[in-house]
């Protein structure tokens, strides 16, 4: 893969990493990337070796500055080319959102607008302590898509949706974002990638079967309950129980051992 892609895949042990590649504008994103997400997503999901995937911005400067705006006046200039752009877009962020895998987000720098949004899709987010978050759509007057909007609100609820829609701030600091609720983690900037990466590693370590249907129950239970797929949710369960490693697991814990998952 071309290192001038503005996206990277890259395959380390049991993680897959999905690399912003545009640092010299601060990863902003375009229309080419979210081209490339689903095929990404799709490979990783795919191979069996890979338990976790983390999200990254290329550089030191930023995770996603937002989106690339020189691209606004060619590809969303007016409400038709903004329908494309969005189809596209879609297809992309519902890649990361419906990823059965364990999606971590590792932010430094800048995480501006989209970037934000970006993060929106990852099961956990991980900041260095000199991030900064913001959504500044009101300094360009863009309307917010809805989903993207409900995303955030189900993270840090209404009052903090507000005022950094209202504000425009682009200063939000680490420690605001694990204060509203929209990290999990916020570490020093020289330990971002090793704590990360040992995240990972140990999340990497359980039983793939059992994170699919934890992840898959939070999902649905998010929902309204007429929504619910609990017909699912039942076969994820039966697919634990059913599982070698759901033997290998009773086993390993009556020899008192690290168990050895597989998947299956």
């Amino acid at each position: 893969m071309s290192q001038e892609a503005p996206l990277l895949l890259e395959k380390d042990g049991p993680i897959g990493w999905i690399i912003f590649n545009r640092p010299e504008k601060r990863n902003a994103v375009g229309f080419e990337t979210w081209q490339l997400m689903p095929d990404y997503v799709k490979e990783l999901v795919a191979d069996d070796a890979i338990r976790v995937v983390i999200l990254r911005g290329a550089g030191d400067q930023a995770f996603v500055a937002g989106a690339d705006i020189s691209q606004f006046k060619d590809r969303r200039k007016n409400m038709d080319d903004e329908e494309e752009y969005r189809k596209v877009n879609a297809r992309g962020q519902d890649a990361l959102a419906t990823l059965p895998k364990p999606l971590l987000a590792m932010i430094h720098g800048y995480c501006v607008g989209g970037g934000v949004g970006i993060t929106l899709n990852c099961d956990m987010r991980i900041a260095s302590d000199e991030a900064r978050f913001g959504i500044p759509a009101a300094r360009l007057g863009l309307g917010y898509h809805y989903h993207g909007m409900e995303k955030l609100m189900s993270l840090i609820g209404p009052s903090y949706t507000k005022e950094i829609f209202f504000t425009a701030r682009t200063d939000w600091s680490a420690q605001d974002a694990l204060r509203m609720g929209l990290v999990n983690h916020v570490v020093p900037k020289a330990e971002l990638e090793t704590f990360t990466r040992d995240y990972a590693v140990k999340i990497s370590r359980n039983a793939p079967l059992t994170i699919r249907s934890a992840k898959a129950t939070v999902e649905q239970l998010v929902k309204p309950a007429a929504q619910r797929d609990l017909a699912l949710l039942d076969k994820l369960i039966a697919d634990c129980f059913n599982s070698q490693d759901y033997q290998e697991g009773v086993k390993a814990f009556a020899e008192k051992r690290r168990p050895q998952f597989q998947g299956r």
